[in-house]
């Protein structure tokens, strides 16, 4: 199975697995149940609406950058927010010089 996607904890994670004897696991319905709640949990995404005024100008640029990038000009958007919010999208004004 060919994974050109995943990084390499996860191949050492997968790795790790392989050999793993999954019959040796007993079923436990009461925590089968409990770790199946908590991943829909985990999953379930809460997002809030939000609405932005933008002049028409600036919107056609995002959208034309979105478009560049493959993506709907408001993912592309939430992208950006999120980026920055996390410190991996910096001001040119403030990245180092080399």
């Amino acid at each position: 199975m060919k994974n050109n996607y995943i990084d390499n904890q996860e191949k050492e994670l997968m790795n790790s697995l392989e050999d793993f004897d999954l019959s040796q696991i007993k079923n436990d319905e009461e925590n089968s149940k409990l770790l199946k709640k908590s991943a829909k949990e985990f999953v379930k995404k809460e997002e809030t609406k939000m609405n932005i005024r933008i002049s028409s100008s600036e919107l056609e640029k995002i959208k034309a950058v979105a478009l560049q990038e493959g993506l709907k000009y408001q993912t592309f958007i939430k992208s950006i927010l999120h980026k920055y919010i996390t410190g991996q999208l910096i001001e040119e004004k403030h990245r180092p010089t080399s």
